[in-house]
């Protein structure tokens, strides 16, 4: 079925695709209300479980004992209780087991379809199209009609999320948004779900489908969704909210399935890094853990990738499924035990177990059994020199490897072996120029600066015979010149600080000098440095041991942030520096090879190199700083102070398997000049000046200045982060008065759009990206984000992390935390002390904010003599429509006139200042 219609309505592109689906086997049904659904949902309940219910439907008792269990629950305990069996009692006393989705055999479910089911929460709501599977609401679907940005549909569904779902809406596992010409898919969650979350859909080729009827076809074709919320969608327990995968995740799982269950042959995945290989290969090993044909699966990684981090991360998809000791006889009697199926482990840990003759009856077992091995990073050496030990043991051993960056003829490996060497065929690929284009990893923008002067007829000095290239990088002209230049650029790369930056060098010695460097021109950046020393290594007799100098290092951390680290507990203190880089609470980390693969951290947005980097080492150093994180990160930002041109364009050109760089690598400084040049012709074509902005006529003309001063500065916060960048009339076309004249009318039409929620408008749905507007660095969501990288079963890091959270929050200026102040230290001195490794630390602050807006209207409610009830619903009605219920609050106060006038002033201003406290 093609959707044509130029002119199409919202209501033709919905009754079409109903259409659409009841041709792809949904049952269409007419759901009104809230009372229908119920009521449909216990027909399929019945349905369903015929044979447990032996010919006895749930009676009206036993029905309400079963919504008792399922409703009214969170998002994330809804999507576990719709996997498992519910227990109720029957009428008779007798246990009925009840299932809700059949994971197993799809043919049991039934799919159905319904629209403009009418919801009345806090207001009246008509969801578009809702998908039923056996009666429960899993999959909700917003459509707009074309020409409008489906990000409105996005925004359409977080009011509703606000206002009116709940009941057996708390199933939704899936939303769907789209224009009939764009389509994307996103996961439900009790977080506010992101716009980075929601994902296009593509064929097995990474070929987007996004027209709504093909959309349709593929990713709602019954089989295809059921799939989907059955085996590619992970509960994440650690944070405790859903996951949905990606759909080159899907697809090279299926092929990993196919090719172990099929096949005897070994097999690689080539997906960009950054594209979540972890969440991928992890539910690999899952799903063939589940095949009955396989008697072990045994996920390998390296041990210097196993950090806290990372362990963290997998204990996110599966609760302690990681052994954290570092004894291999742990792994054996894993191996040993037939009812552990999965094993995830290190590559060092695996080569003591296969060495060791003591465990020989053990592996013996498993000689001429299928064993699959998953190997992390397979790009890496160490496999390799393992692969031929592990073949003693496991005769029909498979191996999956999964690479960001595979090793072809042109960066093999130091025995001369490639990727496909190792592991045979490729299964599936999904390339940076794919990732970058789906909004998945970001791309590049690289600068080279040069430091040593040409002399004259060389183009290179570095590369003269004989010349000592060391004595060149290592002097101290030139690394203080580079030093002073990070210290000059990195509040403008890193959005004043919002972000940190990484410092990659060439040497131990070199990371050392520059760290001295930074503390010799007195930089004001939070700057540490990690590295790992050799107890016995070679230096000369004036030369500082490296041990002693991290020592030193280690103090000063310990002193700027109220740690206790010494190179005796290395690993407190690689841990500690892994979450601050990640929590941006390190403006800068100096590194020579730690971090430089395998370590993700959304806030790191720049990378300053000073050393030789080539093929897969360069791309891996590259992509650390590439992962997506929010409206103001529109690129990786790298520093070349060497000349590595040649070098990115190979690398770029060999892991994207293409000869235009342009795909990866982001446009230069003039261009987008030129950009916003266009753009701010545009914007004036709208409105000559900012007072002119008051003058439009309709909303239609509003939201054109609205999204002509959004696209304006998108262009300049990409402009922002460039060296050249001076915000000069000359050069941008615009006096920085006249932007920032433009920038409060932009911000006025918000809060007007926020403060008239109940009017339908043109401008509700349109994406302000406020956050572009926002400078200040210290926010609440940053202060959270202290305490969730804290260990809280360790005191003193908890201290710390409290101590540091609370000055962060006294020395912040911003509007927002100067009316947050009292409530987030309330929290931090008496809440956050008591928190646990088990808690969300967002739900617990939301918890506490609830309860102390609760204790406040309590108390205004009897200093006005007002019920609490009624004051409640003031003070809702306030946050929703931005217009106080005069009438209703003047009813409400019954009293002598002056005492009543009194009164209902303060009534008035309170809910005023509670709403902006609290909404």
């Amino acid at each position: 079925m093609v959707y044509e219609s130029r002119t199409q309505s919202e209501a033709q592109l919905e009754n079409e695709m109903i259409a659409q689906l009841v041709g792809l086997g949904y049952e269409k049904v007419k759901i009104s209300d809230i009372k229908k659904l119920q009521a449909n949902f216990r027909g399929q309940v019945n349905r369903l479980n015929a044979e447990n219910l032996e010919g006895t439907p749930l009676s009206d008792k036993e029905f309400e004992r079963l919504l008792l269990v399922i409703e009214g629950k969170s998002v994330y305990e809804s999507a576990k209780l719709l996997r498992i069996k519910q227990t109720i009692s029957r009428d008779d006393n007798s246990t009925l087991y009840l299932r809700l989705f059949d994971t197993q055999n799809f043919d049991n479910n039934h799919l159905q379809v319904t629209n403009q089911t009418t919801v009345i929460g806090r207001y009246t709501n008509r969801y578009d199209v809702t998908l039923l599977i056996n009666g429960l609401p899993l999959v909700q679907i917003e459509l707009k009609r074309r020409g409008l940005h489906y990000n409105e549909s996005f925004n359409q569904i977080m009011r509703y999320r606000k206002d009116s779902y709940g009941g057996l809406y708390n199933f939704l596992q899936l939303f769907v948004v789209s224009n009939g010409v764009d389509s994307k898919y996103f996961a439900n969650s009790d977080r506010e779900p992101m716009k980075s979350h929601m994902f296009f859909w593509s064929d097995e080729e990474n070929k987007r489908i996004t027209k709504l009827d093909e959309f349709t076809d593929s990713f709602l074709e019954p089989e295809r969704l059921q799939n989907i919320l059955s085996r590619y969608m992970i509960i994440n327990d650690t944070d405790k909210h859903l996951m949905v995968m990606r759909p080159y995740q899907i697809y090279a799982v299926e092929r990993i399935l196919k090719q172990a269950v099929e096949q005897e042959k070994n097999g690689y995945v080539w997906h960009t890094t950054g594209s979540g290989k972890t969440l991928t290969s992890f539910k690999a090993s899952e799903l063939l853990a589940q095949e009955e044909d396989i008697k072990k699966v045994i996920f390998l990684v390296d041990r210097k990738d196993l950090d806290a981090q990372t362990m963290e991360e997998f204990n996110k998809f599966e609760k302690d499924s990681v052994d954290r000791t570092t004894k291999t006889g742990v792994l054996v009697k894993q191996l040993n035990d037939p009812s552990k199926k999965r094993i995830i482990t290190t590559i060092q840990k695996m080569s003591q177990a296969v060495e060791k003759e003591r465990y020989r009856d053990i592996l013996a077992q498993y000689e001429n059994e299928k064993v699959i091995f998953v190997i992390d990073e397979c790009h890496r050496s160490q496999f390799g020199k393992m692969n031929l030990m592990i073949q003693r043991y496991f005769k029909r051993a498979q191996y999956i490897g999964f690479t960001g960056t595979p090793r072809f003829v042109d960066n093999r490996s130091q025995d001369g072996r490639t990727t496909t060497d190792l592991f045979d065929k490729c299964l599936h690929t999904y390339l940076i120029k794919d990732a970058i284009k789906d909004g998945n990893v970001l791309g590049f923008s690289v600068e080279y600066i040069r430091t040593i002067r040409e002399r004259e007829g060389v183009d290179d000095v570095t590369k003269v015979p004989g010349i000592d290239q060391n004595e060149l990088w290592m002097a101290d002209a030139r690394m203080r010149l580079i030093a002073e230049h990070i210290n000059d650029i990195h509040y403008k790369k890193t959005h004043n600080r919002t972000y940190t930056g990484m410092f990659t060098v060439e040497s131990i010695k070199a990371a050392v000098k520059y760290y001295d460097l930074f503390k010799a021109i007195d930089s004001k950046l939070k700057v540490a440095t990690i590295f790992t020393y050799t107890p016995n290594e070679e230096s000369d007799e004036n030369e500082e041991h490296s041990r002693h100098s991290l020592e030193r290092i280690m103090a000063d951390f310990n002193q700027l942030f109220g740690t206790n680290h010494s190179t005796d507990n290395f690993a407190s203190y690689f841990s500690d520096v892994s979450k601050k880089v990640k929590a941006a609470q390190i403006d800068l980390v100096i590194v020579v090879d730690m971090f430089l693969t395998g370590f993700d951290a959304k806030k790191l947005n720049t990378l300053y190199i000073d050393r030789p980097l080539q093929h897969h080492s360069l791309i891996q150093a590259y992509s650390r700083t590439n992962r997506v994180e929010g409206p103001k990160k529109t690129y990786g930002n790298i520093v070349c102070y060497r000349n590595l041109k040649d070098e990115t364009d190979t690398a770029i050109r060999l892991f994207s398997q293409t000869g235009d760089t342009s795909t990866v690598l982001m446009k230069k400084y003039e261009e987008y000049l030129a950009e916003f040049r266009d753009q701010l012709d545009k914007l004036l074509d709208v409105t000559v000046d900012p007072q002119a902005v008051d003058e439009l006529e309709g909303e239609s003309k509003q939201k054109e200045f609205v999204v002509a001063f959004r696209d304006l500065t998108r262009i300049l916060t990409k402009l922002k982060t460039f060296v050249e960048y001076e915000f000069t009339f000359e050069d941008m076309g615009i006096t920085p008065q006249m932007y920032t004249d433009f920038r409060s009318k932009y911000l006025a039409l918000y809060e007007k759009e926020k403060n008239e929620k109940d009017k339908v408008s043109v401008i509700n749905d349109v994406d302000f990206e406020i956050e572009l507007m926002q400078t200040d660095r210290i926010n609440v969501d940053y202060i959270l984000a202290l305490l969730r990288q804290t260990d809280f079963t360790n005191a003193k890091e908890r201290d710390s992390a409290v101590r540091r959270a609370i000055k962060e929050v006294n020395e912040a200026s911003s509007d927002e935390m100067r009316l947050k102040r009292d409530l987030l230290l309330e929290f931090l001195q008496g809440v956050a002390p008591t928190l646990t490794n088990d808690d969300s630390v967002d739900k617990k602050f939301h918890d506490f904010e609830q309860e102390r807006r609760k204790q406040e209207i309590r108390a205004m409610s009897e200093k006005v003599q007002v019920a609490e009830g009624t004051l409640d619903y003031f003070v809702r009605e306030y946050e929703y429509t931005g217009v106080t219920p005069d009438q209703e609050i003047s009813d409400a106060v019954k009293a002598p006139f002056k005492e009543k006038r009194k009164r209902v002033q303060q009534l008035k201003d309170f809910i005023l200042s509670n709403t902006k406290l609290y909404s």
